[in-house]
């Protein structure tokens, strides 16, 4: 029986991916930086660990916890929206330790034990903004961005190891927790000026029809992480797949 370690699973694309990989029989590591125990099934195979993927400690403690793993998910990310004329560097610094360093750095944990049993997978969840440009997240999508260029590299290295690297490329998906998740980080990030180009950009979001689920995401994870075709992206959600064609 295979084992999936998550990142980022205490709601939304994580928290599903989690379930999902659950239903088909894998043993689960779902990873929080709070862990909430109530949010999926209780079972025995699957277990809920502490992880902020910014400190190394944490990530050292719970790879420890976790025992060996067939596949680590790097889902673990935060939001940003806001003009990128007022947003501090200390805020684009707190998006790229999450979102690029922290994937970097779960990644590089793993691989001593993928790379020795010549197995395992590496499924980086980024962002349909990387597939077309979107205004008011230039620093969100700059951080997913250095992730696609990084794992379509490491994919080149590690393939004579047998170690595969992905990414699952998630389309806009109202239902998450993006903005609530940031809503600190992102107070004050649109200045008057900008204020009418975002409130036309804010409406346009409620007429979109094609929007992406929670559970495209999860499926587009499970694809990746047993493809043994050596495809490297999988958009994930109507509105990626068609951005992706």
């Amino acid at each position: 029986m295979k084992t999936v370690l998550i990142t980022g699973c205490s709601s939304g694309y994580g928290l599903e991916t989690a379930r999902h990989f659950h239903a088909q029989g894998w043993n689960v590591v779902a990873t929080m930086r709070t862990p909430r125990e109530d949010v999926l099934p209780r079972s025995d195979r699957l277990r809920v660990l502490a992880l902020d993927v910014t400190k190394p400690e944490r990530i050292a403690a719970a790879l420890e916890a976790s025992g060996p793993i067939d596949v680590l998910v790097n889902n673990a990310g935060i939001g940003l929206l806001g003009a990128f004329e007022v947003t501090p560097m200390a805020t684009v610094r707190e998006v790229f330790e999450t979102n690029t360093f922290g994937v970097m750095a779960m990644t590089q944990a793993v691989l001593p034990q993928f790379r020795a049993r010549k197995s395992g997978v590496i499924v980086n969840v980024t962002s349909s903004a990387t597939l077309a440009p979107m205004p008011l997240v230039a620093v969100y999508t700059a951080s997913k961005m250095a992730i696609e260029g990084f794992t379509a590299s490491l994919a080149f290295e590690l393939e004579a190891f047998n170690v595969r690297v992905k990414l699952v490329e998630p389309g806009y998906c109202p239902n998450t927790s993006f903005t609530s998740n940031g809503g600190a980080r992102m107070e004050g990030l649109i200045p008057e000026a900008y204020a009418p180009f975002a409130g036309r950009i804010f409406a346009s979001f409620g007429q979109l029809t094609a929007v992406t689920s929670a559970s495209d995401v999860a499926e587009g994870v499970w694809r990746a992480a047993n493809d043994a075709t050596g495809t490297l992206r999988f958009p994930a959600g109507p509105d990626a797949v068609a951005l992706a064609s």
